[in-house]
């Protein structure tokens, strides 16, 4: 195993190993060999983390520079991510799966948010307040919500950690990010980039362990003032829970079961580009997945042969290579969990258009599937398998489109394909979703907020309202006159 990287803890500016000796390997998903080593944080390693965050708040190096030069900090650490984006991106597929084209343009476009939250460093602004009483100057001011628990997952993690770190960075909080336990390798080393860019020690720390040993503390402790999440559900009601322990802030990003409408009226090339994107790039592994494909009735056969016809040309295979299309998932559990569903599925009436099965070679390769779904309780329509699994269901109105769509517990992502400009606008109005594409599926922005409805979270990341997110008003009154305070016992 020498011969094999390991990762330490960045903790307070130091990299440590775990207090309690705990070591996780971590396999290519590619091979289902392990290829690196990482230490696992312990409750102590927490407190330790929190604990420099903490009086890395009070410091003055950190309390009292300016916000334009927290700005200039930040845009220190989009170059230094851009500039290492192939580096990242490689050490991310080999960890996670997910293609190096991907990983690699990912990591250099997540540059853009540090620097839009850089520019916007300096434009965290208060106001004076005409307020309704004599000689009372009254002005509010933003300062920092203070010191942040950050979690990500391990499925775009770069991206994620951009739309939480940025804007708490600019805010002038201080984070302690926690890595997911699954391929953890990508976060580690973006700390040697924090560290690169000049951030004070404590600012950020990034650690990673299991639930019970790191997540647990590190969500209860009494210190945290607010968390932002992502991940799924179940994992968001324990967090929820924790956070009563210290009444943090708390914002959830969860993921969810995304319906594409598909109108008769629709390209059919661009909406078959939209399911396949939706569904298969990232090998599915998408928080946003347009998993629900509603088709209306009349157009779905033709569109289903689409689908199948440019489906044969998708290559899966070894993430690392150029002409890959689909890569391996990043565990074993996951293919369990598709052929788990779609076992039901089948006997619930459902139809295989083409894949359905793991591919019979080494690693966690999941065959693109195309499930033609018998009706809405179909089980490949309810359940999120992080995998690339398509489910077709026809409609035949817009309102039964609009119907389907809302039948679900989730509302993160939607799309709709129509031709029709009205409709465009008629339709995404009433999908009960954090965000609507038309014509178009999964395009993102430093600019645009991103967040779900439902059981898929609450909350904003990215765009302008999330750096206000990471910042408390303080309400802050003057009394200008020279007479003497009142008698408080002298009413008039």
């Amino acid at each position: 195993m020498t011969d094999k990287p390991h990762y330490q803890l960045f903790i307070d500016g130091t990299w440590v190993e775990g207090g309690a000796g705990q070591v996780l390997q971590s396999l290519n998903p590619a091979t289902g060999e392990p290829w690196a080593s990482f230490a696992c944080a312990s409750a102590e390693d927490v407190d330790r983390a929190v604990d420099a965050a903490a009086r890395a708040l009070e410091d003055p190096v950190w309390r009292d520079m300016t916000q334009t030069a927290r700005g200039k900090l930040l845009y220190r650490l989009a170059a230094l991510i851009e500039e290492n984006a192939q580096t990242i991106g490689r050490i991310e597929t080999i960890d996670s799966g997910k293609l190096l084209a991907e990983t690699s343009a990912q990591t250099g476009y997540v540059g853009d948010y540090y620097r839009y939250y850089a520019g916007l460093a300096d434009k965290i602004e208060g106001a004076v307040l005409p307020i309704d009483k004599p000689d009372m100057h009254v002005f509010t001011t933003r300062e920092p919500i203070g010191l942040v628990a950050a979690i990500v997952p391990w499925n775009a993690q770069m991206f994620l950690t951009a739309t939480k770190l940025g804007p708490a960075l600019a805010a002038g909080c201080a984070v302690v990010l926690k890595a997911s336990e699954i391929a953890p390798a990508p976060m580690l080393e973006f700390a040697k980039l924090v560290e690169a860019a000049g951030f004070p020690p404590g600012v950020v720390s990034v650690i990673t362990g299991d639930a019970e040993n790191c997540a647990i503390p590190l969500t209860r402790h009494p210190r945290v003032d607010r968390i932002a999440f992502t991940g799924g559900p179940e994992t968001a009601r324990h967090v929820v829970r924790n956070s009563a322990e210290n009444f943090a802030v708390t914002t959830l990003e969860l993921g969810g079961k995304s319906p594409i409408l598909v109108f008769d009226d629709a390209d059919l090339e661009s909406a078959a580009n939209g399911l396949i994107a939706g569904n298969f790039g990232a090998s599915g592994q998408s928080c946003v997945a347009g998993s629900r494909g509603l088709v209306q009735r009349s157009i779905l056969e033709d569109l289903s042969a689409l689908i199948t016809e440019k489906s044969r040309e998708i290559v899966v295979g070894d993430p690392l290579a150029p002409d890959t299309h689909v890569g391996p998932l990043c565990t074993r559990a996951q293919i369990d969990r598709i052929q788990a569903t779609l076992a039901t599925a089948r006997e619930q009436g459902a139809g295989i258009r083409f894949g359905g099965a793991p591919l019979e070679r080494p690693g966690n390769y999941m065959a693109p599937t195309l499930v033609e779904c018998a009706g809405p309780e179909t089980e490949t329509l309810k359940t999120e398998m992080f995998g690339p699994v398509m489910s077709l269901l026809p409609f035949d109105s817009e309102d039964e489109a609009i119907s389907l769509a809302n039948s679900t517990p989730y509302g993160l992502g939607s799309g709709v394909f129509t031709q029709n400009v009205a409709r465009a606008h008629r339709v995404s109005r009433r999908l009960r979703a954090g965000i609507c594409w038309v014509n178009t599926y999964r395009a993102v922005s430093p600019i645009a907020p991103f967040g779900g409805f439902n059981e898929s979270g609450y909350g904003r990341e990215a765009g302008i309202e999330a750096v206000l997110d990471y910042t408390r008003t303080k309400t802050t009154w003057i009394n200008t006159s020279q007479a003497p305070m009142a008698n408080p016992f002298v009413m008039r």
